[in-house]
């Protein structure tokens, strides 16, 4: 069951026979647990990549001719799991073509698109800041991508016949994005509800530590077996670990 901050707090506060409070902000010590709660929910966001941050999202264009295959990384992307381009053709028209962008590691590409001629029309030299020269088709789709430093993403090609640069509306990219976090009471944390408990629990055990300087085995216990559960059960949909089947009877699936 999903819970606001101050419900936590309260329930946390009433645990540690601390007052009773109609706010987080009412006490340091309340102020203190809500902290530790919000502190508490990071660490759980970093252990794992959640489900419910999986978003199909678009990437932004650099609007830039001289950089005409570069899209800027949003910055609370974390991790991207699938990257589809429109790559229609002009003799295509107006029919939609997604075609999944590869990836290849930087020195790949480089190996990759370094072979190409940059003496023909249909190549051209992109200077990146860092004083690397990358050649692109401008008469094909693009097939693959890189990134050099984690904040622009570079494709091998695109049509100049089509447009002047990768378009951020033919994107399609499906990412693991950052979780947010709003600190007042009614505010409830972006959270499955199977994963609430674990949450207080672990808030819990971190508030007796810290701020009573004891150790409560209670829910010390109860916050390593929800921490345990949930490392097995993340998912709310048929979704999650994909098992390979190698023919044998009783695969997982």
């Amino acid at each position: 069951m999903k819970e606001t901050l101050l419900k936590m707090t309260q329930d946390i506060l009433s645990e540690m026979d601390s007052d009773e409070v109609n706010s987080i902000d009412d006490t340091i010590e309340s102020q203190q647990v809500a902290n530790t709660i919000r502190q508490c929910y990071f660490e759980m966001m970093a252990n794992r990549n959640w489900p419910h941050l999986r978003k199909f999202i678009t990437l932004d264009s650099s609007v830039d001719l001289e950089f005409p295959t570069r899209f800027r990384i949003p910055e609370l992307m974390k991790e991207l799991v699938m990257f589809n381009y429109d790559c229609r053709r002009p003799e295509d028209g107006a029919k939609i073509v997604y075609n999944e962008i590869k990836y290849l590691y930087p020195d790949e590409f480089l190996k990759y698109t370094m072979v190409r001629n940059s003496l023909n029309t249909n190549v051209q030299t992109m200077a990146l800041p860092n004083g690397i020269k990358l050649l692109v088709y401008n008469d094909k789709p693009p097939q693959f991508w890189t990134s050099f430093d984690d904040d622009y993403i570079y494709l091998d090609n695109y049509q100049i016949a089509l447009e002047s640069t990768l378009m951020s509306s033919k994107t399609q990219v499906l990412a693991y994005m950052e979780p947010s976090w709003t600190h007042t009471d009614d505010a409830i944390p972006d959270l499955p509800s199977e994963a609430f408990p674990a949450l207080k629990e672990e808030s819990k055990s971190q508030c007796f530590f810290v701020y009573k300087q004891m150790v409560n085995q209670k829910a010390e216990q109860k916050s390593a077996r929800q921490q345990r559960w949930l490392s097995r059960k993340a998912w709310r949909t048929h979704g999650g670990v994909r098992y390979p089947n190698y023919g044998r009877r009783g695969a997982k699936k």
